[in-house]
């Protein structure tokens, strides 16, 4: 894919019953669609830093951040005043949470554990499923 590129992050966290942190984005790209919670890489910030601040802002939790999972490109909407493609490149990392209270914040109008049966169910980000099939976490 060739445009503008906007590097993101998401983290990729389970809990002691193995289900999986969701959030149901408020605002675009994928209003209302569940996936893993990140975002944008700020200028001067590496992606381990990204991650724990985008999982802080979006689901109140504190996370320790692992290793990458995968990477995958995405087509986003050009910027205003711009007709030039944006792809967001995604990079996935595994985290774990050890501390703060679950609550959807941020630009995040739902968080919640769900099981691999209940993803299967729910209206997620075009792609989301099939990356976490890809990279085996899913089966």
């Amino acid at each position: 894919m060739t445009g503008v590129r906007v590097r993101c992050v998401g983290g990729i966290v389970r809990d002691d019953q193995e289900r999986l942190l969701l959030v149901r984005r408020g605002r675009p790209p994928g209003e209302g669609l569940w996936s893993i919670p990140g975002g944008r890489v700020e200028p001067g910030e590496d992606d381990a830093t990204a991650v724990a601040r985008e999982l802080a802002e979006e689901t109140g939790l504190t996370v320790q951040v692992g290793a990458l999972i995968g990477s995958v490109d995405r087509p986003g909407a050009p910027t205003a005043g711009s007709a030039d493609e944006v792809i967001y490149e995604i990079h996935d990392y595994a985290a774990v949470a050890v501390g703060g209270t679950l609550r959807a914040g941020d630009d995040a109008a739902a968080v919640r554990w769900v099981t691999a049966a209940e993803l299967q169910a729910l209206p997620t980000t075009p792609g989301l499923v099939e990356a976490l099939v890809t990279w085996g976490l899913l089966r």
